[in-house]
């Protein structure tokens, strides 16, 4: 009797987690479909409807996944930034020479900023609700963390190539970088087609003055 319970019990447990898996995989889906209209709009003017009015998917299906508007960002976010937090680690792990990533990590911004603009777009736009929006401000300072991670591996790998300690703090780094994009961003959206070519050339300038010399 014990053993058939025990392996009812396991048998639940299997049907439990495959629900979960299910249900969390749909949830990636309708992420992923959300995701260019929530970029295209940005948060103020995006509803669940209108996400659903842009896609294949109700508005009730919308609402059984996403308990509002703000839950649906947020993951569509995370989603966005798993891919964001990464980009860089291949150019950090092959540079041999300072010159090297200071080249092909500019160039890779470029790259981003001409590729994933409204993606870029939509990341500032979630930071600066944040401000007023208490509900998404610790996923927000969670992908900020993990964003100034990433940064803090490309200018401490940098100062290693030059045999130079870093001149700031790898926070101070983040945000002096940070801003550059989102400078280079707004020029960009703003129609400047110089925007990606400029912020290509100044990065490598920036990686320069960040270590001591």
């Amino acid at each position: 009797m014990v053993q058939v319970t025990e392996a009812k019990e396991r048998t639940r447990e299997r049907i439990s987690r495959r629900q979960v898996d299910k249900f969390e995989q749909r949830r990636a889906q309708l992420a992923e479909s959300a995701l260019q209209t929530l970029a295209e709009l940005g948060y103020a003017r995006t509803s669940l409807r209108e996400i659903a009015q842009n896609s294949e998917f109700s508005h009730g299906v919308l609402h059984y996944y996403f308990a509002d508007k703000v839950d649906l960002l947020t993951h569509c976010v995370r989603r966005f930034e798993e891919v964001c937090v990464t980009r860089y680690d291949e150019i950090v792990a092959r540079a041999q020479t300072a010159f090297e990533l200071q080249r092909d990590f500019a160039t890779a911004m470029a790259a981003t900023l001409r590729a994933d603009a409204k993606m870029h777009r939509l990341w500032y736009d979630l930071r600066n609700q944040s401000l007023f929006e208490e509900s998404f401000r610790a996923d927000v300072l969670e992908i900020d963390r993990r964003r100034e991670e990433m940064i803090r591996q490309v200018v401490t790998r940098y100062a290693d190539l030059v045999s130079a300690p870093l001149d700031v703090p790898a926070p101070l780094a983040y945000a002096l970088l940070d801003g550059l994009f989102q400078q280079a961003l707004l020029r960009h959206l703003a129609g400047a087609e110089e925007a990606a070519a400029q912020l290509e050339r100044d990065v490598p300038s920036v990686l320069a003055r960040l270590v001591a010399g």
